[in-house]
């Protein structure tokens, strides 16, 4: 398989985590301090393609794509599922993970929805809450699944339906 073939499509994916405190409140502030580091650390991987920022921002803290105001919402792109999961649960990231219940309320439902998209292609703040709705109302499908459930990129699905000649 050429690379092209393989970077044909990028993994996307949106969280959500819903604020204990505002983030200007001081129960919130070693979260905040931990943001641009977190993000650096993601901008530097090589499995890191785009993230969302605010206008004029160099995170996604100031957008509100929600109803509740406290919903933070992070979308990112990533070159593969094995680089996002690298990311999350073996990096600077993790420690924000592990300690994510004192800034974020516990959820109910899914937070984080994957899918792929081409390559060329980046992901909408509506495509990725119709994704994360999705998969809360059918489940991890090939519109959007989780890590604990996740498909295969077109391009692999593709190239295994491919049957060698001779």
């Amino acid at each position: 398989m050429s690379f092209n073939q393989r970077a044909s499509y990028y993994l996307a994916q949106v969280n959500t985590a819903t604020l204990r405190a505002p983030l200007s409140d001081p129960s919130m502030a070693d979260f905040v301090a931990r943001i641009r580091a977190v993000n650096a650390v993601a901008d530097a991987d090589p499995g890191f393609v785009w993230r969302l920022r605010g206008e004029g921002e160099e995170d996604a803290t100031s957008i509100r794509a929600f109803e509740d105001e406290r919903i933070l919402i992070t979308l990112t792109v990533w070159k593969s599922l094995e680089a996002l999961s690298n990311y999350v649960y073996r990096s600077t990231h993790a420690g924000v993970m592990r300690d994510r219940r004192r800034w974020f309320e516990k959820a109910d439902q899914p937070i984080l929805a994957l899918w792929w998209i081409p390559a060329a292609d980046l992901p909408t703040v509506a495509e990725a809450k119709q994704r994360l709705e999705h998969l809360r109302q059918y489940g991890s499908t090939a519109y959007a699944f989780s890590f604990s459930k996740p498909f295969p990129s077109p391009a692999a699905l593709e190239m295994a339906t491919v049957q060698p000649v001779g």
